[in-house]
């Protein structure tokens, strides 16, 4: 277990069961039960405590755990018939948006998520999440497909940010994330999207401009990330946490300003602690997404989805 900065009493308390379930197995004859009980109900208890007061900064810090699930995760546990589409017909493939079609409960549907994968090898190999050029046009042949046979969007965002660096700005990085915006506001089929752990940028919303937006509870979404804020309002990084709280990255201060349409709850612990748990109610609220559009035509999706983005922030 990787445990955050701020879970070091939770990483002593559970340390220590280890150490006692440790000292049993040299003896046998050791009757542990009582005290491993006693310690994992304070543990239990540390760890509702501590999340259900986390500030901005400690949700930052869940949202970029490295256990928790990511959308290969997802698309492994939920569809069936994973089909993976390659390439943009114009440049490459980025491996960093991962799209494509399969089956969610019986129903034929087109996917797109950020995978960030989950060793050294993986994260290299998906570029840390953070796509080129390249895969934000397949995110665009993708919307195209699902426009003209009518099937559902699943889209998963969780990227630090588009690649910010020199040859994506080459291959025309901003144009790529802003056609996509284009093409999921285009597109006449439900649409969803889901924030699964960071949702940062431009590189988040080219996937996210969907008919209902939901969040995991301790997920980020913001135009920028706390350090990049920090950076250009302060010129100092170490600002971060202070930017965290201005920004309103949290689930709960988006849904409060009618940015996103639901919030998701984790286990207690975060999705790291129980990521079947996590997986499975992700599913469901998208299940539940799915039927509340269900008998909407295309126009009145269209329409619906436009008319949600230009009235954020009207209220303010």
């Amino acid at each position: 277990m990787h445990y955050l900065d701020f879970e070091r009493p939770i990483a002593d308390l559970e340390g220590q069961i280890v150490e006692l379930r440790k000292l049993a197995e040299t003896d046998p004859g050791m009757d542990i039960s009582a005290d491993v009980a006693r310690l994992s109900g304070r543990a239990g208890q540390m760890v509702r405590d501590t999340y259900a007061k986390l500030t901005p900064w400690q949700k930052v810090q869940v949202a970029r755990h490295p256990g928790r699930p990511h959308f290969l995760d997802y698309a492994r546990s939920m569809f069936d018939e994973f089909t993976p589409l390659a390439g943009d017909r114009g440049f490459g493939e980025d491996q960093a948006v991962i799209a494509g079609l399969a089956r969610f409960r019986g129903r034929a549907i087109a996917f797109i998520g950020h995978e960030k994968g989950n060793d050294t090898k993986s994260r290299i190999k998906h570029n840390f999440g953070m796509a080129m050029p390249e895969g934000y046009r397949k995110a665009v042949r993708l919307f195209e497909l699902a426009d003209r046979f009518g099937l559902p969007v699943l889209s998963f965002a969780d990227t630090a940010g588009a690649h910010p660096g020199i040859s994506a700005e080459e291959r025309g990085q901003a144009e790529a994330i802003a056609r996509s915006i284009e093409a999921g506001l285009s597109i006449k089929s439900p649409f969803i999207a889901t924030i699964i752990g960071e949702g940062m940028s431009g590189g988040a919303i080219a996937i996210a401009a969907a008919n209902r937006v939901y969040m995991l509870e301790h997920s980020i979404y913001s135009v920028i990330s706390p350090e990049g804020a920090a950076s250009i309002l302060w010129r100092n990084a170490e600002r971060a946490q202070e930017a965290a709280t201005a920004l309103k990255i949290t689930a709960q201060d988006l849904l409060n300003l009618k940015v996103i349409d639901a919030v998701i709850p984790e286990p207690e612990g975060g999705a790291h602690r129980a990521p079947e748990t996590a997986i499975a109610a992700v599913s469901d609220q998208i299940a539940a997404g799915l039927s509340e559009m269900d008998g909407m035509t295309g126009e009145q999706l269209l329409r619906a989805r436009r008319e949600k983005f230009l009235a954020m922030g009207r209220h303010l």
